[in-house]
């Protein structure tokens, strides 16, 4: 997983895969929030502004990883 991300596809198509493997049990709700923090971080307006998602990267989530993504972000 990188960091930061130029292409806002590309930061969609990990979080897509983060939440995916947390929603499969593959990842626990701990490591997922921490790996999001990470990118939040890194990425800051890109993923998260004025309190959503912005609409490139919620059309490729959909509305579950969103809601998922958002829990995460608001206790960030």
């Amino acid at each position: 997983m990188r960091k930061v991300y130029k292409d806002p596809k590309e930061l969609a198509t990990c979080l897509k895969d983060l939440v995916d493997f947390y929603l499969d049990d593959i990842m626990t709700y701990d490591k997922l929030k921490g790996k999001i923090a990470i990118l939040f971080d890194a990425n800051g307006d890109r993923l998260f502004k004025e309190g959503r998602v912005p609409l490139k990267i919620s059309n490729i989530l959909g509305e579950v990883r969103v809601d998922v993504l958002k829990d995460i972000l608001l206790m960030h």
